[in-house]
Formats: C-alpha cells, structure tokens, sequence
C-alpha cells in the first residue's frame, strides 16, 4: 500500500493526514495546536508541524510523498543566516490596511488589479512587507528574503534552516512555493504567471529576485529573495534524512499550496464547481480555466494548485451569525436547527442584515448587524432562526454574483465547513442559491487537498479519489428571500 502525507498548517492548528494512494481512504490522522494571535513566532508552526506528523507517523517508512497546504498571506522575514527577523504577520493581522489604501492611492486601483489578479487589502503579504516598511524601517536592510508559512516549512524539512539549526544552512535560493500561495501575495501576477518584481520594489523599497537553486537568488546581491514558483505537479525536493528518524528511504515533497486552493484539491473540485465554505468567516471560490481580474476589487483572482485559477471573495460573517442568534434565542446547535425549519421560507418577512464583524465584502468594517420587518406577527423565534440563516447565505449569494460577474460560468455548488452540517442550512442553501447544492461528507479538505497533490507528483497524475456525499439537493429556488434581504440592505446608510 503506497501511502501519502498531506499536511494543513492553518490559522489555529497543523493537521495530518496519511491517505492510501490507490483508495484515497485515510489510514492515519494527527493534530496539534497553534497559538492564538495574528502576530506569530513561524517556529511554532515547526514544532506543530513535527508533532503532528509524529502523532500520524506521517514520515513512517511506508509514507513515499508529503505535500504541505497552509494559510495564505502569512509574512515570514528571513535573515541572511536564515533566522527570522520578526514574528510572522498572519492574514487576520489588519494593521496593514492603511498601507493597502496608500499603494491604491499611489497607483490606482484597476492596475493593481490588472498587475495581480487582486485588490490590495490588509490580508495580502504585500501589504504587510508595505507596512513593515514604514513602521519598521530598522527591519528592512536586514531582510534577504520574504516566504509564506507553507514555504518555509517545505523549506525546514528539505533540510534549510538557520546556520546551526538545520543539516543543510540557510540556503535561501531552495525556497519555493506554488502558484496558488504565490497568487496571494499582491506581487505576482497570475495572468503572467511571474512576480511583479517592480511592484514588490515599491512595496519594500528594495529589489527582489525570484530563488533559483544555482544560488543567484541566494542574497549574494542586494535583491531580497522571492521563493521559486513551481508547477502544479512539481517535485520541491526530499525530506532530509535528519527528519527521518535513521529511516532509510525517501519521502518526495510536493510544491504545497494555499489553503483554498488545497480545499479545492481534496474536494476534487473542477472547472464550473463554486465552493461555499462556511466556517467562522465565509469563503465562496471557483476554479475557472481563466485568470479573472476584477476591477471593483470584489473578487480576488487567485491561481489555484491545479494550474486554473481560483476566484473567491471572503465575507467576515457566516457560522458565528448562527451561533450568536442561537444565543439570543437561548438554545444550542439542534434546537436553533428546529427552530429554523419550523418557519416558512423569507421567515415572514423577517431579515437579518448579519454584520456583527462589520464587514469585508462588501468593505463596510464599522458595520453592525441589523433586524428588520418586525412586527407582532413576525417576530417568532422560528421566524429569527431562519432569518439568521437567509441573511447569511445572502451575503455569500452575492458573493457568488460577484464570481459570476467576473466570468465564471458555475454548474453546482459544493457547501463545507462546520455550518455547512446543520440540516436547516442546507434546505436553505438550496433556497437562496440557484444552483444544485452538494454537501460533502465532513473531512480535512485542506490536508487531503496536499495529499492529493503528494500523491500527483509521485504518479504524473492527477488521482480521482472518491469523495463521499452525505446529500445532494436539488435547487429549490426561491427568488423571495434574497428580494427581501436587497430591500434591508437598500434601507440602511452604511
């Protein structure tokens, strides 16, 4: 049984899984945490990481491939001697938003769009290499490089590290990522497939290379280097035989990719299948055979790690909009699920506008959530339950317009995430929504998208593992809801 590691070093915590190649079943799993904060120590991430792979035994004698899917957008400064300068900034790190504002100001909104795919915002790394920039202006002679999370484990367990830390030293012209991280750093362009070197230039004050491994990107100039951009099935290398134990074999490592991306991966997503993840925030992305470039900003016009692309738009409020009304209606995950199904679809009228975070599409960050349409009749707590649900899912069907709006032509809808297993969202998904809805089975989609990707580079081959449905619904669309919602939205002066 030939088996792979796929790996998911999130926000929160690295998980493994350790999946047969031929069956797609999973035969080991481990997990460890990472800690809170948008500000962290990348070695945390490290210990994490070997922690978890010993708990699956994911670097074992029978494992032939391991590929590494991580959060997006982390900053991750390195040193000449390979050290880390600064705790890693993370996605949810928002003090660089006044420095997005001022590139968009410097250079316009619709070329950075053109340049990148995307429109700067807080999240994006290049933003933040901005930031640090103006705010930390000590830090910036000393930077001979710029990785992502995932990059700069693949890097560690390749054998690269600081001087004394690792087998092999800090040779930072092994660093390499993949298409679908690299989409989201705001300084590479997915049309072209290559860093906007002139762009990162502006961001940082310095040039940029792109890493080669002959070692002209290993710093021996000024030029602060970029990791090196592999293709989908491209082998980034081996795990050292330091990490193994005294094992003699050898374990192929994929180029990794973005957590969305890798999502998509394990979902065994395809051209025309819309994504709607609904966990603490909300995601709706695509994969499209095209580069989309959206000029408001709306969507981002990601690569994904199949070698299409991936439009998304992310929305602040999905599963926590539940459980805050469940709270306010005093009962737990089933008895608000009961409560919803019991009211009739528009919830008689009732809408809830869910911006308890404010909100990041549309950009309305000083938001509050709002109620509307009550009255004696109306105002039931069934009546409530399913208007937190609709307005929602609203939120994300718009999101899915604004795909749409970019080119993307969708065939079906996959539903994930934690609140994607509540029964009362998904008869409504199939409500709001106009398109077939599926429900996969709960499963780590992110490290089973990497174990995808291990698996393919060790093959040539793209593996169709069976992914396993716990409901397909038809659509059930019911134009009403969403009518209502774009009625509150028109009511209120954000």
């Amino acid at each position: 049984m030939a088996l792979v590691t796929g790996v998911d070093s999130s926000t929160q915590s690295c998980k493994v899984v350790v999946v047969d190649t031929v069956t797609g079943a999973e035969v080991r799993t481990g997990r460890a945490l990472h800690p809170e904060g948008t500000e962290v120590d990348p070695d945390a991430w490290w210990q994490a990481l070997l922690a978890a792979l010993e708990e699956a035994d994911g670097l074992g004698s029978d494992i032939e491939g391991l590929a590494i899917a991580g959060q997006q957008h982390g900053m991750v400064l390195l040193g000449q001697d390979g050290r880390v300068l600064r705790d890693a900034l993370l996605w949810n790190d928002t003090r660089s938003a006044d420095a997005a504002q001022d590139l968009i100001a410097e250079l316009g909104l619709e070329e950075l769009v053109t340049r990148t795919g995307s429109a700067p915002v807080a999240s994006f790394t290049g933003t933040k290499v901005r930031w640090v920039r103006d705010a930390e202006p000590d830090v910036v002679p000393r930077i001979a490089a710029v990785a992502l999370p995932h990059d700069w484990l693949t890097w560690r367990l390749r054998g690269f590290g600081p001087d004394g830390d690792s087998p092999l030293g800090p040779v930072l012209g092994e660093l390499v990522t993949d298409r679908s991280d690299a989409s989201g750093t705001a300084y590479w362009n997915p049309t072209k497939g290559a860093y906007d070197l002139a762009l990162f230039k502006r961001m940082l004050g310095r040039p940029a290379r792109e890493a080669q491994p002959d070692g002209t990107g290993d710093g021996a100039t000024d030029a602060v280097v970029l990791p090196r951009v592999l293709g989908a099935a491209a082998a980034a290398g081996t795990v050292h035989p330091a990490h193994l134990a005294g094992a003699e074999h050898s374990i192929t490592l994929g180029p990794g990719a973005g957590d969305n991306a890798g999502a998509a991966l394990g979902l065994g997503a395809e051209e025309g299948d819309v994504v709607v993840s609904l966990g603490t925030s909300g995601t709706v992305f695509a994969v499209a055979a095209d580069a989309v470039a959206d000029a408001s900003g709306t969507v981002a016009g990601f690569a994904d790690a199949s070698g299409l692309f991936l439009p998304l738009v992310a929305t602040l409020n999905a599963a926590r909009v539940l459980s805050s009304v469940a709270g306010v209606l005093g009962v737990d995950h089933d008895g608000f699920a009961d409560l919803a199904l019991s009211a009739e679809p528009g919830a008689g009228g009732v809408v809830i506008v869910p911006y308890f975070e404010g909100e990041r599409t549309p950009n309305l960050p000083t938001a509050k959530a709002s109620f509307h349409n009550l009255s004696i009749a109306s105002a039931t707590r069934g009546n409530m339950a399913r208007a937190a649900i609709e307005g929602m899912l609203c939120g994300l069907a718009d999101a899915l317009d604004a795909v749409r709006a970019a080119g993307v032509v969708p065939r079906q809808l996959l539903l994930i995430g934690g609140a994607a297993q509540n029964g009362a969202v998904q008869e409504t998904a199939a409500q709001v929504f106009d398109l077939p809805v599926r429900i996969p089975a709960p499963g780590e989609y992110v490290a089973r998208g990497a174990a995808v990707q291990a698996a393919w580079v060790l093959s040539g081959s793209r593996p169709a593992w069976q992914v396993d449905t716990l409901e397909d619904r038809a659509s059930d669309h019911r134009p009403l809801i969403r009518e209502q919602y774009r009625a509150a939205l028109a009511s209120i002066s954000f």
